[in-house]
């Protein structure tokens, strides 16, 4: 299995040089810089710790360029469970020190030994089993699985304490370790995917050489493939992946049982029969047991999933927020990540950046949004990963409904059984209004005055019912060289229904660099204050301004209406 792409995480300039060398290790690494104080950094942050613990808990493994003490301090209240840990080490800013701190059985060793070749330094390894044997018996390489860990603890301690060890079944990867093998040894390593009970004085390890094929209709499929290895003497830890036809891509059972067996789940086509189906994905000599509704096929050699049929294809619509990397949740940046294909306006494709070499950008005119969402259905209906970006929220004037209406219309039953999700991101509204306050503290109203999609007259109609509501506005695409009239006529519609002195806020640009923020008055703005990049917001007949003790001034809409409470 594939090894996931390690973050550089870095404070100041002075560790850049250092973290480029660490990049060439790892190509696919960015390196993240803190906002202000490196100048060339792959992607910027604002937060260490924040940052830190994201990543962590995120499952990406980090290499810190700092003192260790940092990260242990930032990192110290997650360390809930050890094997659930990505690899942490830290390394020193001009590079003189690679020392792994965290997920010594996630291959934090490999890591720092590595770093430190690429350095040329010697990693500060102090996991006692390493030091003496040269490997990690608990960390056995990708195609393989531990039986259990605890009495791997167990095993090693009594190895560490003078005992042989004699080696049952092919563990290539042994053969350059400095263990102490004895043929008579009480210990022995026992390498193999039958069914065991496990012995005090034995290490399991399975190789992960066994495909199981389930096909439609199979009820309870956690258990029922449970069982059909059971009957064949082969243990589940030997279980690479579950296949199943792709006319199931849509089943949540399957889903589930992936889940629940913590194994990839693959799709192989339905016209071959089940067990057809499994000799030609996985590619190699296997042995078939089961049934035509549990089929097991056992490799001579451990497979690997991600070359075995195809994945469900993933189509997720992401919204960045306003455009300030602090502003983008959490779950969108994890998206990005693990995307094979970004489509969207190149303007938001670039603030979504930086991408790795192996990510296909698709980069549009901002006017193509039908186009887009259905070449983002055909690419995730062929296995893929896709994300199509738009700013702020997906689902305000964005991506969202342009996806939903392209899979509406399609009778296509692979894009329909793309796994869809809509990812939510900060709207510009929202950022705006945190800027100055809560102007949208009451109900509100969001307006797109652009009439490409929608004729001026349902705006004029909707404008003066809002405003007639008394509730705040927000206006979206407010004016552009096109249209330069609409918004001059939108203030008058407003203005029948408001004061002049109504707290207007004008917010251009805001999350991003150059972003400038005014207050003003619905009787003092006009036109020309607006373009198409500036959100406005005129508030209620409740709206209030204040002075802030810091210059400018707050604006809020009270959450009353009518008599404050209590007066």
């Amino acid at each position: 299995m594939t090894r996931p792409v390690p973050a550089i995480v870095i404070l100041g300039n002075g560790s850049l040089a250092t973290a480029r060398s660490i990049q060439q290790v790892y190509p696919e690494a960015l390196i993240h810089g803190l906002a202000e104080r490196v100048e060339d950094a792959d992607r910027v942050y604002h937060e260490f710790g924040a940052t830190l613990r994201e990543l962590y808990q995120q499952g990406t493994p980090i290499i810190a360029l700092c003192a260790a003490g940092i990260v242990i301090r930032t990192l110290a209240p997650l360390l809930l469970e050890k094997g659930a840990e990505p690899p942490v080490l830290a390394v020193a800013e001009d590079g003189s020190a690679v020392v792994p701190l965290l997920g010594g059985l996630g291959g934090v060793n490999v890591m720092a030994r590595e770093i430190a070749n690429a350095l040329e330094v010697s990693a500060a390894i102090t996991t006692s089993g390493e030091l003496r044997f040269g490997t990690c018996l608990l960390n056995p390489p990708s195609g393989y699985a531990l039986g259990d860990l605890e009495s791997g603890k167990r095993f090693v301690s009594d190895l560490l304490a003078g005992e042989t060890v004699r080696i049952e079944g092919e563990a290539p990867w042994l053969a350059q370790a400095q263990l102490p093998e004895d043929a008579q040894a009480r210990l022995a390593v026992h390498v193999g995917h039958a069914e065991r009970a496990p012995a005090a004085n034995e290490l399991l390890i399975y190789p992960r050489n066994v495909v199981v094929a389930v096909s439609a209709g199979v009820t309870n499929v956690a258990t029922a493939v449970r069982e059909a290895l059971h009957q064949v003497k082969v243990a589940v830890q030997s279980l690479a992946c579950l296949l199943a036809a792709d006319t199931e891509m849509a089943n949540p059972a399957l889903r589930e049982a992936a889940l629940e067996l913590g194994v990839p789940l693959r799709f192989a086509s339905a016209e071959a029969g089940i067990g057809e189906r499994l000799r030609a994905a996985i590619g190699q000599p296997v042995s078939i047991l089961g049934n035509d509704t549990v089929a097991i096929a056992v490799a001579g050699q451990p497979v690997a999933p991600l070359q075995i049929g195809r994945p469900r294809g993933r189509l997720a619509v992401i919204g960045l927020g306003p455009g300030a990397a602090e502003l983008m949740v959490p779950a969108v940046k994890a998206e990005l990540a693990r995307a094979t294909d970004v489509l969207g306006y190149e303007t938001y494709v670039r603030m979504a950046g930086p991408f790795r070499a192996d990510q296909v950008l698709h980069c549009t005119d901002n006017r193509e949004e039908m186009q887009r969402a259905r070449h983002a259905f055909e690419l995730a209906a062929q296995g893929r990963s896709v994300v199509v970006v738009s700013s702020g929220d997906p689902g305000v004037f964005a991506m969202a409904a342009a996806v939903l209406e392209a899979l509406h219309e399609s009778s296509d039953a692979h894009w329909h059984n793309v796994d869809l999700e809509i990812l939510p991101g900060v709207s510009a509204s929202l950022a705006t209004a945190a800027q100055a306050g809560a102007p949208l503290g009451h109900d509100f109203c969001v307006l797109s005055l652009s009439d490409n999609l929608k004729p001026w007259a349902i705006i004029e109609k909707r404008l003066d019912l809002a405003a007639q509501a008394d509730l705040a506005l927000a206006f979206y695409n407010p004016i552009s060289r096109s249209r330069p009239w609409q918004l001059g006529q939108a203030l008058d519609i407003v203005a029948r229904h408001r004061v002049p002195e109504t707290p207007v806020v004008l917010g251009r640009d805001i999350g991003r660099p150059g972003q400038t923020l005014r207050v003003t008055t619905l009787g003092q703005l006009t036109p020309d204050q607006v373009d198409m990049r500036t959100m406005v917001l005129i508030g209620s007949s409740t709206t209030c301004v204040f002075p802030r003790a810091e210059n400018g001034v707050w604006v809020y809409t009270p959450r009353w209406y009518g008599n404050k409470p209590g007066s």
